[in-house]
């Protein structure tokens, strides 16, 4: 085994790799998919893989992973390298890869690039675009050159961050070592993470313990740190061998409640809090709130809020968005939890581009507490997802027409997750629409069309009385592509008055719709389905992180389409559809 422990996400980076490597070589486009398709697949695998093989499972079985894969799996596990990515490594230089970051580097420009001008780190590629020398190259030019100057820029600016579903891999075995050292109370993930912000910069950790508990010695001796940089009696920071970088504080019980408060809340929000202090003749600290020498709370967060006249303010909406005012006013809505959720409307079966059957999917919703869910294939237009012609819909309608009479505990409804087209027509007849319970639809294709013409594409969907539900509306992928240029505010309006309803798809990887617009659609009375677009029968942990992003944008149970009964929901649907 290796020295430490082997994250998804580590096998997943290494996969990534060797993915990047080979497009750069220019070798076969399905070899290439394949890691890449596995390195996604493991990043938001919910169970670790070096479990399941310590425990005799198939890796076979995951989505994407045959023998060969699962076989690297496994030398990962347990060696921490793959001998395939040191091989690419002695053909290509291993930096070679960060090329890829930068805008407008595509696998055959970054090809270019090194064969032609020796590049092969960032720094390089500076140099080069400085001296002139890259749009002397066929196929680049002034304009390329230029573009690659600024994307340079506005990399070298922009802080690294992971997506939360990863940073969770590193963060939770860490604290749950540190929840085990004796004497230790409490130990919780603060900061961004707590507030379920998309993507994290660092890690906070906050852990209560009496003044002897051993918490320190065991953090920098932690197995996964790579880098201590800075260690006293209370406070300290690493940087794990992954690059993440770990804030621990450490705090007697009696302050917990303020120090957690101080380490979640954005700083807008808690200048704001200290500020009520202030006008109340107290002092906030991590340490607790004070008057004079007195501490008067602190040893919970509600503790706290409540001494400033407030009632607790859940972690996601403490970033100075109104929510203070909204305590106050106690107008503060009680947030939407997984345990509201009672279907799930937009999953995936082998039909398409899912991995499992219509029977394991509905028994593993059924398992996931759900009452219902909408199996929502891709249309005939996205052909590399296996889409479904109206021939093939009608002939899984039937299939799950017979299903249903056999199932108890859960039901399949008919749906589509139909393809938007460009000028905004959707992509199967009415007839055929017209026969499923419910119509997804999405946009996959042609993301970067002006803000006007976009706009008016989705607006012309939506003018269909087929459509129920819009998919992962602004179609942005988290670190990988932009959202579209689109007027959000038209679009949910427009919702409204056709009487359909917005997805916020819940694969860590989208989260889309964005906070902000969740509270949109809030407020302008249009209803959000939380959708796992679940793809296998893992998946459905994914409404997990949907929620977190719905309370982000204030979403109580009454503002999400799927809390509904089937029975409620059927009248919604049925309603907009008219």
């Amino acid at each position: 085994m290796p020295a430490m422990p082997v994250h998804n996400a580590d096998i997943a980076r290494v996969f990534g790799q060797i993915a990047d490597l080979l497009e750069i070589e220019g070798a076969n486009p399905f070899r290439v998919r394949a890691y890449r398709n596995a390195a996604r697949e493991l990043e938001m695998l919910g169970v670790p893989a070096a479990g399941m093989l310590a425990r005799g499972e198939d890796l076979r079985e995951l989505p994407g992973i045959g023998d060969d894969l699962a076989a690297k799996i496994a030398e990962i596990v347990a060696t921490g390298s793959c001998k395939a990515l040191e091989k690419l490594r002695q053909e290509l230089p291993p930096t070679i890869t960060q090329l890829l970051e930068i805008p407008h580097l595509g696998p055959r420009r970054v090809r270019a690039l090194h064969e032609r001008l020796g590049v092969q780190t960032l720094e390089q590629l500076a140099e080069a675009a400085r001296g002139g020398r890259i749009r002397a190259l066929a196929g680049f030019g002034p304009k390329t050159e230029e573009a690659i100057l600024e994307a340079l820029a506005q990399h070298a600016a922009a802080p690294a961050r992971l997506e939360r579903v990863i940073a969770a891999q590193y963060a939770e075995p860490l604290r749950a070592v540190l929840a085990e050292v004796p004497g230790v109370r409490e130990a919780v993930i603060a900061g961004s993470f707590r507030r379920a912000r998309e993507t994290v910069g660092d890690i906070d950790i906050l852990v209560s313990a009496g003044a002897a508990a051993p918490v320190m010695d065991r953090f920098v001796h932690y197995e996964e740190v790579g880098e201590v940089l800075a260690a006293g009696d209370t406070r300290a920071t690493v940087v794990l061998k992954c690059g993440l970088q770990v804030d621990l504080r450490v705090v007697a019980p009696e302050s917990h409640g303020a120090a957690l408060l101080y380490f979640t809340g954005a700083k807008a929000h808690n200048i704001a809090l200290r500020r009520i202090a202030q006008s109340r003749g107290l002092k906030l600290s991590e340490y607790g709130l004070f008057r004079g020498a007195r501490r008067t709370a602190g040893a919970t967060e509600a503790s706290v809020y409540r001494a400033l006249g407030l009632p607790w303010i859940a972690p996601e909406l403490r970033e100075d968005r109104g929510e203070i005012e909204a305590a106050r006013a106690g107008k503060l809505p009680r947030l939407v939890e997984r345990a509201d959720l009672r279907g799930d409307l937009h999953v995936h079966t082998r039909a398409s581009d899912g991995h499992d059957t219509l029977r394991a999917m509905a028994d593993a919703a059924r398992a996931a507490g759900l009452e219902y869910i909408a199996i929502t294939e891709h249309s005939r237009r996205l052909t590399v997802a296996h889409g479904l012609d109206p021939e093939r819909l009608r002939r899984q309608m039937a299939e799950i027409d017979a299903l249903n009479a056999e199932l108890e505990g859960i039901t399949l409804l008919k749906g589509i997750e139909v393809d938007i087209l460009e000028d905004g027509r959707l992509d199967l007849p009415d007839e055929v629409l017209a026969d499923c319970d419910l119509v997804v639809g999405a946009v996959h294709s042609a993301f970067d069309l002006p803000r006007a013409k976009q706009t008016r594409r989705i607006l012309r969907a939506l003018e269909n009385p087929r459509l129920s539900i819009l998919a992962h509306p602004t179609n942005r992928v988290i670190g990988t592509r932009a959202a579209c240029d689109v007027d959000m505010l038209r679009v949910v309006r427009q919702a409204r008055e056709r009487g359909c309803f917005l997805e916020l798809n819940a694969q860590p990887g989208r989260l889309d719709l964005l906070d902000t617009h969740c509270r949109l659609a809030r407020e302008e009375g249009v209803l959000v389905a939380i959708g796992s677009d679940a793809h296998g029968v893992r998946d459905y942990a994914n409404l997990d992180w949907g929620i977190g992003q719905a309370r982000r944008g204030w979403l109580g149970a009454a503002d999400v389409l799927n809390t509904r009964t089937l029975a409620q929901l059927r009248r919604l649907l049925a309603k907009g559809r008219r």
